[in-house]
């Protein structure tokens, strides 16, 4: 009976949670050999792990038996109107040029040194975290061991896991290693990896400070996009005003001509915006984040280099507009429709069903980017259905019949 009773009591005091986490810990110190290549020392490596737990309640996971929870960043479920609100970009363009004017001589050395207007980056920190008002909820220790761990992206976050490791050793200290759910750090919001690449020791006090230092930090976000192909002295976008009979298919990124060409299109660029000869030569495509209902942008290069830092158009719609009514711009001169978006099982019913016409070849994400509108486009065009390149129920009923 004796015997019974100390198995019945062994097995309780192992439950399910504590057995994975007992797998959490045998994989956790099976990475000690990676760190240490990295230079990490034994005594940071515990210090880091000791008690270290996954964080089972965070999006994109991948748990066998468990419902995924999908990421809820807003540039994913919200409409344009919603996301790139004007009450919001108004007070924060208001903000922000308070702030360019406190930190004119540093923003004029970035775009000198750079290339890079101080109003970008001004708006890239306001979008990452409010001018630093915003607090990062998570560890990020754990949030990138988690994401190793059991996470969908699994080998990249295990890259970026050992990398924070490293930026402990090299005195960090752990309580600025606070983050967003996917491991991003600092007023910029800069992955391990990001700061390892890009992080710029601005202010001359030793260190690459893309915490407390508004210097290092946004010099740290201009070299991130200088980097990836920033050209200087061009804009980010044109927003223009669409002509009559616009074949709305061509707004994707392969389709480029020059903005000159696009204007002798009847492309007319908002507010009378008048262009050089040397904008007018510029490559670009055309976008149009709700079809031909909301407003149009003519996108360069420069457009892509922001949505490297984050890959969401709405996030470029954000940065972009915010950098320029910083610089005293005005709203866009054609509001946001009132459509309302499909959820996302919904686009990933309409995306399956393109792909298998043969009318789309990108990933099935329920994200209706630009690839996926142009798809829906050529099959109004198919069907004989209005052709506005904007995901709607009506357009999701007359596939699925």
């Amino acid at each position: 009976m004796a015997a019974i009773l100390f198995c019945l009591t062994l097995s309780l005091s192992f439950s399910p949670a504590q057995a994975a986490d007992a797998a959490f810990e045998q994989w956790l110190q099976g990475l000690w050999p990676e760190a240490q290549q990295l230079g990490v020392s034994r005594a940071v490596f515990q210090a880091a792990t000791r008690g270290l737990t996954p964080d089972y309640s965070l999006p994109d996971l991948h748990i066998p038996g468990r419902p995924e929870k999908p990421p809820p960043q807003a540039e994913f479920v919200q409409t344009p109107e919603q996301y790139v609100r004007e009450s919001y970009i108004a007070r924060l363009a208001a903000h922000g040029r308070k702030l360019a004017t406190q930190y004119r001589g540093t923003l004029a050395r970035i775009e000198k040194e750079l290339g890079v207007p101080g109003e970008t980056v001004l708006a890239i920190w306001a979008r990452e975290t409010d001018y630093g008002r915003y607090r990062l909820p998570h560890d990020a220790i754990r949030v990138l061991a988690t994401q190793a761990y059991v996470g969908r992206r699994k080998d990249f976050f295990r890259e970026e896991f050992l990398l924070a490791l490293k930026m402990l050793q090299q005195g960090i200290p752990r309580s600025d290693m606070r983050s967003s759910w996917g491991g991003a750090l600092g007023l910029t919001q800069f992955l391990p990896s990001d700061y390892y690449r890009f992080a710029v020791d601005f202010d001359g006090k030793g260190r690459a400070d893309i915490w407390h230092s508004v210097p290092d930090a946004l010099a740290s976000a201009a070299k991130q996009l200088t980097d990836r192909g920033w050209r200087t002295g061009e804009p980010w976008a044109v927003e223009v005003r669409l002509p009559d009979g616009v074949d709305c298919t061509r707004a994707e990124p392969s389709f480029k001509r020059p903005i000159g060409e696009w204007v002798e299109r009847g492309f007319v660029p908002a507010h009378g915006r008048k262009l050089g000869a040397r904008d007018l030569a510029i490559p670009a495509s055309l976008l149009l984040p709700e079809g031909t209902h909301g407003p149009a942008f003519l996108t360069p290069k420069n457009y892509f280099v922001i949505k490297e830092y984050n890959n969401s158009d709405l996030y470029v719609l954000f940065v972009g507009h915010l950098s320029d009514r910083i610089a005293g711009g005005r709203p866009f001169e054609q509001p946001w429709s009132k459509d309302k978006q499909l959820k996302t099982a919904q686009v990933e019913v309409m995306q399956t069903r393109l792909a298998a016409l043969g009318l789309y070849r990108d990933k099935v994400d329920g994200k209706a980017g630009m690839l996926t509108r142009a798809a829906l486009g050529a099959y109004q065009k198919a069907n004989g259905l209005k052709v506005d390149c904007w995901p709607t129920a009506a357009v999701l009923n007359h596939m699925r019949r």
